[in-house]
């Protein structure tokens, strides 16, 4: 893959990395209520759903998804039942921390980062959508597997970079004192979110 190709896709990925979304909120929720060990298992797991979509694509099954309504449907629906489950797993715990506020700082053991990072990437077949848009661009028609895993490599890594970043710096100092002396706004704010982006996947 010529080094200017790769540095545009670097680029794209960095760009849809940073845009915020449900994944932020629910790295941000894990790294606050479950410790940094569970934000960095939500970036890393996140990551690896990314860069399996992207592996998915590369190979044209990505398109297999996107051209069949059933499959696409279903992955749609269980993707809005995952962020639904989150929204209000969110909200409970503000109600929790508020009945409990000795235990406030407290981590959650019930947070699985492994599993929350991954599956919130992996229901969501909006990202086959977007791999296909975009690898449309740079995948060759006679691209060997060294390109397309080099691709999915490169968008896997800058996810979870991003994201690792993100449970790091929350995770500093002031920056997770305000935001614990705040935590029932925080899973007020994201509980809600989850919950109204579960209803824009169903109503689109």
């Amino acid at each position: 893959m010529e080094l200017h190709l790769w540095l545009s896709l670097v680029v794209i990925c960095i760009l849809g990395a940073l845009s915020p979304g449900p994944s932020l909120a629910l790295v941000i929720k894990n790294t606050l209520n479950g410790g940094v060990q569970q934000g960095y298992a939500t970036a890393i797991s996140h990551g690896l759903g990314v860069a399996l979509y992207a592996a998915i694509t590369a190979t044209g099954i990505g398109l297999l998804i996107v051209q069949s309504p059933l499959l696409f449907t279903a992955i749609k629906y269980a993707g809005a039942a995952f962020l639904l489950y989150l929204g209000i797993k969110s909200l409970m715990s503000k109600q929790k921390s508020m009945q409990f506020s000795q235990q406030a700082t407290a981590l959650d053991p019930s947070i699985n980062g492994w599993r929350d990072g991954f599956l919130i990437a992996f229901l969501n077949p909006k990202l086959a959508i977007f791999f296909l848009a975009l690898f449309s661009q740079f995948v060759e028609p006679n691209a060997g597997w060294q390109q397309k895993g080099i691709m999915t490599a490169t968008v896997g890594i800058i996810d979870m970079l991003w994201y690792v970043i993100i449970a790091f710096t929350i995770s500093r100092g002031p920056i997770l004192d305000k935001l614990k002396a705040n935590s029932h706004i925080v899973d007020k704010v994201t509980g809600s979110f989850l919950i109204l982006l579960a209803a824009r996947v169903v109503w689109t």
